[in-house]
Formats: C-alpha cells, structure tokens, sequence
C-alpha cells in the first residue's frame, strides 16, 4: 500500500480522526472508502457534439471578459507565494478531497503540485490530512473556482508540466455542451498553461469530444480506453469497482510535442 494510501486510512480511523478533530460524519465525508454501485453515464447523446466545432471556434476567435471574482483573485496571489522558485508543476484541476493530489506528488517528489477545487468541503478533508503532517509537502490545496484559476493563473504567467482533469462533470445533456470544460469560454484559458493535459472520464463520448476540441485548437494526442489504470481518486477507484469503462485523453500541443 502507497504512503499516501495509508495517509488516508490513518486519516480516518478513529483515534487519527479524533486527534485531528474529524467526527463521525466528517470520517464518512472523506469517501475513501467508496462502493461499486455507480451506473455509467446515461444520456441521449451517443456521439460528439454537432455544435461542438461551431463553439470551440467562437472561443478561440473572441475574449472572455468575465472578471474574476475578489475570491479567486485572493486566493490565487496566496498561491503564488507558495511555489518554490524554479520546480516543475503539475494541477489537479477539481482535485475533490485531495487524494488526487497527494498521490501524483507522492509519485513525483520533484514536482509541486497544486489541487483546485471550489467546494470548502471537500477540500477540508484534504486539509485535514495536511494538517495532521501526513500528506506530501509538494503539495498546495486551494479552494478556487476553476473559471477564476485558469485565467488568473494564466495571466500570471504560471505554466505546467501536467495538466489532470479527473472525472469532471460530465454535463450528459446535450443543452449542457457549453459547460463541459472543451466546450467552455475558459477554454483558452486552460490551454494557455501548457503541458501534457489528461483528462478521464466514464463517458466515452466527453472523451472523444475533448480530443476533437483540443485538436481544434492545435493540439493532438489520444483517446483510448485504459485497462487497468491506477486509481488515483475515489472517483475513479468507484467507477473502476462498478465496472465501467474509464476513458482516458492525452493531449499536448503539436508544436510543443518531440
């Protein structure tokens, strides 16, 4: 078992989770332990969107002036004194309760990764651990909105060697395409921080969607099916237990590829 596995399972046995002030139902809020009764994505839409194309030009051809909100902005000038100088980073884009996190710095020591994700409470599991001395130090929790982080964060002029996007919301209504990430005005925005971005889900077609959107927008790489990826978020480890199909995209910009 991983180190960062056993960070999880002190975390949320009964004395570590008196120790760190976890109560019961804080314990069961911290979703390690997760059971395989998921059911696979159902929507009435069974391929990429016929508007897709349409949207993701508009957004290459145009500026989003949505302003940043005074919260994102706060929180990401906190982050921004919390990167060491000249370290390669990695983003756990929606990084839930943290566990993400914690195992892609566990597996790259040399790396800073940061987790960001908007809900307080699943960040205060991960928080939690942090506290307790157990997690990896290279790493940053941040409780931001991903529409605030990517511009900010981009403007600010960080780049990262790896983009995860793990298991987002998939929107499985086609009137929803919009708030898929490859079909959002914010789009841009994530491309301008570089890097390999891997993206997985559960849902073939927001898979196939997002290597068309990316490969729109001069990036090329691949969707495939993983057989047996390791887990690295409950999400996963569920969905991998239900015994779904998990889909995973690859991409990196052409002109930056070897």
């Amino acid at each position: 078992m991983s180190i960062c596995r056993r960070a999880w399972r002190f975390a949320c046995s009964s004395g570590a989770a008196r120790r760190i002030g976890v109560g019961i139902a804080g314990r069961n809020r911290l979703a390690v332990t997760m059971f395989a009764n998921s059911s696979p994505v159902s929507s009435r839409q069974t391929s990429p969107h016929p508007r897709l194309q349409a949207i993701v030009s508009r957004h290459l051809d145009s500026t989003w002036r949505r302003p940043a909100s005074a919260a994102g902005r706060r929180a990401v000038d906190a982050l921004l004194g919390q990167i060491p100088a000249r370290t390669r980073l990695v983003l756990d884009a929606g990084c839930g309760n943290g566990e993400s996190t914690f195992a892609l710095a566990q597996g790259d020591r040399a790396c800073f990764v940061i987790g960001v994700d908007k809900s307080a409470a699943r960040l205060a599991a991960g928080r939690r651990v942090v506290d307790a001395g157990i997690a990896p130090r290279n790493v940053a929790l941040l409780r931001c909105d991903l529409v605030d982080f990517w511009p900010l964060a981009a403007a600010a002029g960080l780049r990262f060697e790896r983009q995860y996007l793990l298991y987002p919301n998939p929107w499985p209504k086609p009137e929803h395409l919009r708030r898929r990430w490859h079909a959002h005005p914010v789009l841009p925005a994530m491309l301008a921080l570089g890097g390999v971005i891997e993206m997985r889900t559960n849902w073939r077609v927001y898979a196939d969607e997002f290597a068309r959107a990316l490969g729109q927008c001069g990036w090329g790489g691949v969707s495939e099916a993983a057989s047996s990826p390791l887990p690295l978020s409950p999400f996963e480890r569920k969905y991998a237990a239900s015994g779904h199909v998990l889909w995973r995209c690859r991409m990196v910009r052409r002109d930056a590829a070897p």
